[in-house]
């Protein structure tokens, strides 16, 4: 009997004390690692929403080829000029430059991550924005079939940029400035 009393006391756990210690040195490491896990989110949240945008280009390119027609991706904002509040990719029967009644919508994004910001830089960038390809998958003005309208996409969040460059035949890459030459674009928003 003796001998099962002190095996008792010996695993009966940690002190109140000793789990403060724990719990305190614990603390102290997640606010160190807290501002990198922020960066890593940030980086994440900005490779999520290009590719998004990335994917809906390609939708709407493909789309075009498919279906041998013009075939558009604008932003949801109702000015036609914020990306952040997400896409649409549609064929614009009635030619209003807005998905509506008549129109065949392909695709919808909801609005991306708060923190991630868009820069529109393309030929005619004045609002309504939009990406237009025809029949042939070359990027075009959604007034002309071949009038070729290229440019770049800037994403942006917290430090972290990337870029996505449509050239004049409607090709598409992601580039990050840090890391890849003529990847030049829009400055980051201050």
């Amino acid at each position: 009997m003796r001998h099962a009393g002190k095996l008792r006391r010996s695993t009966a756990g940690a002190s109140l004390v000793e789990l403060a210690v724990v719990v305190a040195i614990a603390s102290i490491l997640m606010a160190v690692a807290a501002p990198d896990l922020q960066a890593l989110l940030a980086a994440q949240q900005l490779r999520t929403a290009s590719g998004d945008l990335m994917g809906a280009i390609a939708e709407t390119r493909a789309q075009a080829i498919a279906r041998n027609a013009r075939v558009k991706l604008m932003p949801r904002d109702p000015g036609g000029a914020d990306w952040t509040r997400g896409w649409t990719v549609f064929i614009d029967r009635d030619g209003d430059r807005q998905p509506g009644v008549g129109d065949e919508i392909l695709q919808v994004h909801g609005p991306v991550p708060e923190g991630v910001r868009i820069d529109f830089s393309f030929t005619q960038s004045a609002p309504p924005q939009y990406i237009a390809y025809n029949g042939a998958g070359r990027s075009c003005s959604d007034a002309g079939g071949n009038a070729s309208r290229l440019g770049t996409l800037s994403l942006f969040h917290g430090e972290h940029i990337r870029r996505i460059k449509i050239n004049m035949l409607g090709r598409v890459r992601v580039c990050n400035p840090a890391r890849d030459d003529a990847c030049d674009g829009a400055e980051a928003p201050r």
